[in-house]
């Protein structure tokens, strides 16, 4: 029943209460029933209806109401996502690929040079952040399926989308499809899970890659986990490497735990709710 219905509804049952039971008194109750007793009974009779069938329309009013509000909500988030890729994609994307020409044409030029190692630097950091924007743009742009638990499938699916684009290599294996995790848990937990990756990608050197998840809704853990060189001394006190840092500033005001284990073949990033 729509929105609309249910209105109509609650609008129709009391005056064609009043009317029917007007009309059976009238017609059939006058001999046995005094007009006094009439009168009382009338209101008795429309709030037992109220009460019993009244009460229902106004909880699925209300119960519309929400999923119209939800909608909305839905629409404009969905808006704004696209306006906000479309923006970076105009701005932010173009300027990443000009850049990117231009420095292939000055690496032409400056080929053989002592300056060419720096150019190639610089054309790997502007091939990475536009990776970054391109998976970005992507995740904006991505529009859930209609299945049973789209928000997990959703999820799942910006996962192996990131695992693409940095470690196609990487092996996957996520079983967190019950945990319902709020818009901002997965940006989040996406963004942590990319740092992980990219790290990976940049310092590692290793040869195999895995991304899996253990636990249940309200107990977790996501493990980025590779072979390695590792990583030798603190990471957190690097003063050239912010990435390690933020991602653990992100976990701690989500409230989950930031676990970082490195030893040579054995390097093991968890992010996790819960003891697990």
């Amino acid at each position: 029943m729509s929105y609309k219905q249910i209105k109509w509804m609650i609008l129709l049952i009391p005056t064609i209460t009043v009317g029917l039971w007007e009309y059976i008194r009238h017609q059939f109750l006058m001999p046995y029933l005094s007009m006094d007793a009439g009168n009382w009974l009338t209101p008795v009779i429309v709030y037992l209806v109220s009460v019993t069938l009244l009460s229902r329309l106004f909880l699925m009013l209300e119960g519309a109401r929400a999923a119209l509000e939800q909608e909305r909500a839905s629409k404009t988030a969905l808006e704004a996502r696209d306006q906000l890729a479309r923006e970076l994609h105009d701005g932010i994307s173009q300027s990443l690929f000009l850049l990117s020409v231009k420095t292939d044409k000055a690496g032409r030029s400056l080929a053989g040079t002592s300056h060419e190692q720096d150019l190639r630097e610089i054309q790997k950091t502007v091939h990475e952040v536009n990776t970054y924007v391109r998976q970005a743009i992507a995740q904006l742009r991505y529009v859930p399926s209609p299945v049973a638990d789209p928000e997990a499938v959703a999820l799942q699916a910006q996962v192996e989308s990131i695992v693409s684009d940095t470690v196609p290599e990487a092996d996957i294996e996520w079983n967190l499809t019950e945990v319902s995790f709020s818009a901002k848990e997965q940006v989040e937990l996406l963004a942590c899970i990319r740092e992980a990756l990219l790290n990976v990608r940049k310092h590692a050197h290793a040869t195999k890659v895995e991304v899996y998840t253990k636990g249940n809704a309200s107990n977790w853990s996501v493990h980025i986990r590779d072979n390695g060189t590792g990583i030798q001394g603190d990471p957190m006190l690097f003063k050239d490497r912010y990435g390690l840092r933020i991602t653990k500033e992100r976990a701690e005001q989500m409230g989950w735990t930031f676990q970082l284990d490195s030893t040579p073949g054995n390097t093991q990033m968890i992010i996790g709710k819960g003891q697990t």
